[in-house]
């Protein structure tokens, strides 16, 4: 009798068990059939409509758009396995540069300057692309006791066209070859926008830094193709902090980031794409050299420091150092200093509280032009200018032209 009790009582909760299943399996299913009235309602409410079936393909898009997010929730995981395991075979074997072509505009100041040096380090051929050409021969001299076998000095205006054919084509006569190019010349306005008197003055921003990556870019484009070789574009940190006073610059270096990331979906692997948006690095810019509001090229440490304000100035080697790192590693991106990209995702995901702490630190006080900003004198009473800006931007040797 105890048996005959223990298997009904067994087969009571096996029943009891299945019953369980059987609902959990229906409690499963009810979604996924929700979501699918979902979406057949959607359709039949456009389909009664006089709807054309663009607005019916965008209206089932609006849909699956937002379901979509699971997917990437799903895909994520494997997606950072993926980029960490590449990243490290990147960390082993970097590319070996020695005896390869590089030209680098901009090179005469700056990070243009130390980038040179970074590649010299390494062994590789330059040539260097400026409009000063004293300063040139000066980055050379120092470049070849570094390690560079050859350099090749070439001056010329990035914001003419026939100039980057020219330096390109001097590049190639010279060394036979070319393996990397670097898009670094950059021009910098600092002026409210509602003040410009005639803004076609500053056009020039635009021919530099937007032009200036255009055209090298496709005079050398059929000789990185030949090499397999690079293309570095250097962005800013402005593209996604949008700094006041600087419309111009950011829209200009926005540009510079979208020409560069269609340029790499066109290209495929023939040729390598690296793009950096870098912060405030020590170089001549943050040295106070400028455009004004009427397109006149100036030198103004007030309007510099109140420009930067509490933002810590990276220096150009530090900087330099990182960008070749990137792009010898075949990387897309690099930000320097990192933790600018912290800025990046309280910018993507809370851009009102971005929006006012730049009103903030960037207001103006009536009658003074603008220079005696907030972030200017909290440096000014805080004495943090000497701990947030290298030394070498209260030197005068600095161009003007």
């Amino acid at each position: 009798m105890r048996t005959l009790g223990s298997n009904r009582n067994s087969h009571r909760n096996t029943e009891v068990e299945q019953s369980i299943e059987r609902k959990e399996g229906r409690r499963r299913w009810v979604p996924s059939i929700m979501e699918m009235l979902s979406m057949l309602k959607v359709g039949y409410t456009v389909l009664r409509s006089e709807t054309p079936a663009t607005d019916l393909v965008n209206t089932f898009m609006d849909w699956a758009a937002r379901r979509s997010l699971l997917l990437l929730a799903v895909f994520m995981p494997p997606y950072y396995v993926y980029k960490l395991t590449s990243s490290a075979l990147a960390t082993v074997a970097p590319e070996d540069v020695a005896g390869k072509v590089v030209l680098i505009t901009g090179a005469s100041s700056g990070i243009g300057e130390q980038i040179a040096y970074q590649y010299a380090k390494k062994g590789a051929r330059l040539a260097l692309v400026a409009r000063r050409e004293g300063s040139l021969h000066e980055v050379a001299a120092k470049a070849m006791d570094l390690g560079s076998p050859d350099v090749l000095v070439v001056p010329g205006d990035v914001a003419r066209p026939e100039d980057c054919k020219a330096f390109v084509q001097a590049t190639v006569e010279r060394f036979g070859r070319l393996d990397h190019l670097v898009n670094n010349a950059g021009l910098a306005n600092v002026c409210w926008f509602e003040e410009v008197p005639n803004v076609a003055d500053l056009k020039q921003v635009l021919d530099v830094n937007f032009w200036g990556t255009v055209h090298p870019t496709h005079a050398a484009l059929p000789h990185l193709k030949n090499s397999g070789g690079k293309i570095f574009v250097n962005s800013s940190a402005a593209v996604m902090l949008a700094m006041p006073r600087m419309s111009f610059y950011n829209a200009s270096k926005a540009a510079v980031l979208n020409f560069a990331e269609t340029l790499r979906m066109e290209l495929g692997g023939e040729v390598g794409v690296t793009v950096a948006t870098p912060g405030w690095i020590e170089s001549e810019m943050t040295k106070g050299k400028h455009l004004s509001m009427e397109g006149r090229l100036e030198v103004d440490e007030d309007t510099r420091d109140a420009q930067v304000g509490l933002l810590p100035v990276v220096r150009a080697e530090r900087c330099a150092e990182a960008i070749v790192d990137a792009v010898c590693r075949g990387r897309r991106s690099v930000t320097v200093p990192v933790w600018y990209r912290a800025l990046f995702l309280w910018r993507a995901f809370a851009p009102e509280i971005g929006d006012m702490v730049q009103r903030v630190f960037y207001r103006r006080t009536a009658g003074d032009g603008g220079s005696q900003m907030r972030a200017r004198r909290v440096m000014e009473l805080t004495g943090a200018k000497r701990v947030l800006q290298p030394p070498s931007l209260y030197t005068s040797d600095i161009k003007r032209e």
